[in-house]
């Protein structure tokens, strides 16, 4: 849905398992996802192991999408152990991560890469969580703006409708370390983003666009990061995995 500027953005909230689970926890995961509640308001995605897709987009409640963690920039052919965007489709995988911190920093993911699958993954009709974020040697550098604001470009240069792009901002120094940035420094990231699309990229893809913050959030952080105005729902790591991930979905008031 393309939203005029005085519309609000819908809050958005997605679960990266990683490579974590099986069946069995899976099946519990879906069973406090059932009993919820879910806020109405709010848009839920759960980014599930490849093995596992299938299996969750067939089990998974009506008001939760689920998210491949990752595909490549190919419809078929010799890439061994990657995922096309057509294959997500067939099996009813409407979304995908990319270019999370753990792909660009372990497997070596670009920024051009990350775009180059970002656009292709859209022109085949997935919808994608674009994944941005400084280590935290960029940020004691005072980088931080530098790095997101390349990130964020090296995409630009690649798509032109951001309709169905929501932007993770994932400071790599707070994910799985227990240290979270505070809602006042993750606000001004958020801002500063948002600032840097409406001047460099389009004013109205500014308002539009969704700008999720991901790293370390909890049930005991989440209301007061959902209060900022540039934060547009998070993109959880571990605690998507328990039942406090309920309580994230419904930090928005």
């Amino acid at each position: 849905m393309t939203c005029p500027s005085t519309c609000p953005r819908t809050f958005v909230v997605g679960g990266n398992w990683k490579m974590n689970g099986t069946k069995s926890q899976i099946d519990e995961i879906l069973g406090f996802l059932r009993k919820g509640p879910i806020n109405d308001f709010t848009e839920v995605i759960v980014g599930v192991p490849a093995p596992y897709l299938e299996y969750v987009a067939k089990s998974v409640p009506q008001t939760v999408e689920v998210a491949a963690q990752n595909c490549y920039k190919a419809l078929n052919g010799a890439y061994t152990g990657e995922i096309s965007p057509p294959m997500l489709k067939d099996i009813g995988v409407k979304w995908v991560i990319l270019g999370h911190s753990e792909r660009r920093a372990i497997f070596g993911e670009s920024d051009l890469l990350v775009a180059e699958k970002v656009a292709f993954a859209l022109q085949n009709g997935l919808k994608v969580i674009a994944c941005i974020g400084e280590t935290l040697q960029e940020r004691e550098a005072g980088k931080t703006e530098e790095v997101v604001f390349r990130q964020i470009q090296a995409i630009a240069c690649k798509i032109k409708d951001w309709k169905h792009v929501v932007i993770a901002y994932e400071p790599v120094w707070a994910i799985g370390t227990g240290k979270t940035a505070s809602p006042q420094q993750a606000q001004d990231v958020h801002k500063a983003l948002r600032l840097y699309i409406a001047t460099q990229i389009d004013g109205n893809v500014a308002k539009q666009v969704r700008i999720q913050y991901g790293g370390s959030v909890t049930a005991a952080n989440a209301k007061e990061l959902a209060s900022q105005p540039d934060i547009d729902g998070f993109l959880v790591g571990g605690a998507s995995l328990k039942p406090e991930f309920i309580q994230i979905i419904n930090a928005k008031q």
